[in-house]
């Protein structure tokens, strides 16, 4: 099974760790990504979330930019209705600048949070998402020279800078069927988030690829998952290190926001539960083994999907498992 591999970084708070430290090991991940040969680096955005540490993937693409050379940078995502698409299409164009050829644009229709921190984000709400997203795409590739914006377009006389020979690849980060057909209409990338979406890839990307129309930004289409998956030297010690994970994606099936800061303490919450029917569920969620069981399980998941890409959430209890698990799956 021939696929890309790349990575997904969502900056967890670990053990007793702060947030800012959270972000920094961000930054070590992305290293050990580049230097394992993963295909792309992507950070995510995520407001008023204790256990994550950053909400603004801007920040993280561009320090990522100043330590790697080869790897590709990206947005997994960008919450679009969150800001001002000018500002999102700026802001890009100047990472591009930063690091160019290198970097991707993901971007999401949701808040990445809850609503009422949406409010305190100003949010738009998602009803305004196709029209920010008109209003980037045309931006981007008016800043590019790609495609001039018109004299009759509503965004005329405006331009975002800075200007260059290249733009970011653009995605649509989707966790319905919906939204991967509007990534298809409107030629660009989409990766399903099956972690989120809680739902198997495949339906999506197929009625992606289905139903694409080439554009300025993609004459082929290129649908992608992003999952969890975590291996260890021995199914056991994978199954140890998945416990404060598990733990916690448990408690917040009961609408509580908990974070295991050891694995006795998330090994004892899951042992309480272990008659919990919604256990066997969320085990399912994550790919967690020995090598050879993440390797055929991520082989599996591509073939059974189509997805021309996987992204693995770079899971653990702390930054040394974390990334030795990525050099499991990648030497796998």
């Amino acid at each position: 099974m021939t696929y890309i591999l790349s990575v997904l970084d969502l900056s967890p708070v670990s053990g007793d760790n702060t947030q800012a430290q959270a972000v920094r090991e961000s930054l070590e991940v992305a290293k050990a990504a580049e230097r394992l040969g993963y295909h792309r680096f992507w950070v995510a955005e995520h407001h008023n979330i204790g256990g994550l540490g950053s909400p603004a993937p801007e920040i993280l693409i561009a320090a990522a930019s100043q330590i790697t050379s080869t790897i590709r940078l990206g947005s997994g995502g960008v919450m679009l209705v969150n800001y001002s698409p000018l500002k999102v299409a700026e802001v890009f164009m100047e990472l591009e600048a930063l690091a160019p050829g290198r970097i991707d644009l993901g971007v999401g229709r949701a808040l990445g949070t809850d609503q009422r921190t949406g409010g305190a984000l100003r949010s738009s709400g998602s009803e305004a998402f196709p029209q920010y997203f008109a209003l980037l795409s045309a931006w981007l590739l008016d800043a590019s020279g790609v495609e001039p914006i018109t004299d009759a377009h509503p965004a005329r006389e405006i331009h975002a800078n800075p200007a260059g020979p290249s733009h970011p690849d653009l995605f649509l980060l989707c966790t319905s069927v919906e939204s991967a057909i509007f990534a298809a209409q409107a030629g660009v990338g989409m990766v399903f988030a099956e972690f989120i979406a809680r739902a198997d890839g495949g339906p999506a990307v197929a009625a992606y690829k289905g139903n694409f129309r080439p554009s300025v930004f993609r004459a082929e289409p290129w649908g992608g998952i992003a999952t969890i998956a975590l291996a260890a030297e021995t199914d056991a010690e994978a199954q140890r290190l998945a416990a404060p994970m598990r733990a916690g994606n448990l408690a917040t099936l009961d609408g509580e926001r908990r974070r295991f800061t050891s694995i006795p303490e998330a090994q004892a919450f899951l042992a309480e539960r272990a008659e919990d029917p919604r256990l066997a569920g969320v085990m399912e969620r994550s790919i967690v083994g020995d090598p050879a069981t993440v390797k055929a399980r991520l082989d599996g998941k591509a073939h059974s999907t189509g997805a021309d890409e996987v992204f693995v959430m770079a899971v653990g209890p702390d930054l040394q498992s974390r990334i030795r698990s990525l050099e499991l799956i990648k030497q796998a």
